[in-house]
């Protein structure tokens, strides 16, 4: 449908459902995961994410919204980064498609994601880009990118420029 890349905070956003950066063990973290728990409400989140229990790095899950205006969380669980040789970057496409898939399932019309893996799993910023907005591309959801750093912001403008997406 169309990609949207904004200077925004994910909880803050109206869309259908958010995407938590996860964990495979779907603990609160910090970053976008602490943000998310804190917003959703913690107790709830965590009792939900406990009851699931693992989501394999590539893949994601499902959790209501609860305290957020996002009706649904969808956990996508992106790679540490090692230097780009084990299978990162299919890994990291994995886990958007995976989110767009479990968004049309439950009937959603849009979606927002954060940069996954870009922060401490450490996924150079040029090629979380690229693998985010190859991966959505082809999406039927109204996809969003809510981004707080400017710099982020402006890589994610070029590559996106650069694919002609």
């Amino acid at each position: 449908m169309s990609i949207v890349l904004e200077k925004k905070n994910i909880v803050a956003a109206t869309t259908d459902a958010v995407v938590n950066a996860a964990n495979e063990q779907l603990l609160a973290g910090g970053g976008v995961c602490g943000a998310i728990f804190a917003a959703a409400g913690y107790q709830d989140l965590t009792k939900a994410c406990h009851a699931i229990g693992h989501c394999s790095t590539g893949s994601a899950v499902i959790t209501p919204g609860f305290a957020l205006s996002a009706r649904y969380i969808i956990h996508a669980v992106g790679p540490v980064w090692h230097g780009g040789n084990r299978g990162e970057r299919q890994l990291l496409r994995s886990c958007y498609t995976a989110s767009c898939q479990l968004a049309e399932e439950h009937q959603l019309s849009s979606i927002t994601f954060p940069l996954i893996s870009a922060g401490i799993f450490g996924v150079p910023i040029g090629i979380a880009w690229e693998e985010a907005l190859q991966a959505t591309k082809e999406s039927n959801l109204a996809v969003h990118f809510a981004i707080l750093d400017e710099r982020i912001l402006a890589a994610g403008n070029e590559i996106r420029r650069q694919l002609g997406i």
